[in-house]
């Protein structure tokens, strides 16, 4: 099968083209497994804290990627939950312990980190971590769901937000621009606030029913209750707190953040940022459930991602306009 694998980490200005495209052999799925044709793969910010080192694969080569739809094409003994041709979905977790914090169990492993991922024509799943897509979404539109969607559906759970309550979201790329009409959808009486530095992700924020968009460090129109936070920066962290209401809480939609603007926390005042039990949580992984849960729901919105196409072998390129933030909705992977 055709992949493209990571085989080194280095900073992508040092090495614009980190993927090889390699020729490997199919792999065949254990006895609860599912072998899986990729069909489409999201391409995902974390995709780039691994290639750049921020978050090191435990080992090299791998195939990244874990936006993952396509389809069955053989069942390991075991199975019973699918069949050849059933279409499926495999996000970030790969798989864990089952337990409801599986997200933070030692046993959990990424998919596309741990093991190898949706950049490929190929990959295997266990058959309890793998979803079944809903009918109305299209394999591409699909793709990004698997986790910019269903980490963003967590994140807006973690934020504790009652319906009326206004909500920000600071940045609007993957993750952002399917937050939002989820939260429209869910606290329909909550005004939502996006803060991007880029003037035409704000209008197409505005198009997409933000009620305000400006940039990072704008004010908005009232101190805000929640803020979501998806950037890979820390300024946004600190204007975040600044924004919230007392009592308010900044949800860190990140793996990991990059060090360049490290000092911006020098400016954190435990006045005027911190106190009134204003509270920072992160986030840390998807469970199945979240997938499980927020599939349906995303046909029943219905969540139609913006979605930028490329073939398999030009991941490089998808890669590189993710990092240069040339993208609006989410890069995906058609692989076949």
């Amino acid at each position: 099968m055709k992949a493209m694998v990571l085989s080194q980490t280095a900073p992508l200005s040092e090495r614009p083209d980190p993927l090889q495209c390699v020729e490997m052999a199919t792999p065949e799925p254990a006895e609860n497994e599912l072998l899986i044709q990729v069909a489409a793969c999201g391409v995902c910010h974390t995709e780039l804290d691994e290639i750049e080192g921020r978050l090191t694969p435990p080992r090299l080569p791998v195939v990244l990627g874990h936006e993952v739809v396509g389809r069955v094409v053989e069942c390991g003994a075991n199975v019973t939950r699918f069949a050849s041709g059933d279409r499926v979905g495999v996000g970030w977790i790969h798989h864990s312990s089952g337990t409801a914090d599986e997200n933070l169990s030692p046993q959990f492993a990424a998919t596309g980190c741990d093991v190898n991922g949706g950049y490929a024509q190929f990959m295997t799943v266990p058959e309890d971590y793998a979803v079944a897509i809903p009918n109305s979404l299209s394999d591409t539109q699909a793709a990004p769901l698997m986790c910019a969607g269903a980490i963003g559906y967590r994140a807006l759970r973690l934020t504790g937000l009652r319906d009326g309550e206004p909500l920000g979201l600071m940045g609007f790329g993957g993750s952002g621009h399917l937050v939002l009409p989820t939260a429209k959808h869910l606290y329909p009486n909550s005004p939502v606030y996006v803060f991007t530095r880029d003037e035409s992700v704000q209008q197409f924020a505005c198009q997409l029913a933000a009620d305000w968009a400006g940039g990072v460090d704008a004010v908005p129109p009232e101190p805000l209750q929640a803020i979501i936070d998806t950037t890979p920066a820390w300024k946004p962290v600190v204007e975040s707190m600044k924004k919230l209401r007392p009592g308010g809480r900044l949800v860190i939609n990140a793996i990991r953040k990059e060090d360049a603007d490290k000092d911006e926390l020098l400016k954190l005042s435990y006045h005027e940022h911190l106190w009134m039990e204003r509270e920072i949580k992160s986030v840390a992984n998807l469970t199945h459930r979240d997938i499980a849960e927020f599939l349906p729901l995303a046909a029943e919105i219905p969540l139609r991602p913006e979605v930028t196409l490329y073939p398999l072998d030009q991941a490089n390129e998808a890669l590189r306009n993710l990092r240069r933030g040339q993208i609006k909705g989410a890069n995906v992977l058609a692989v076949s």
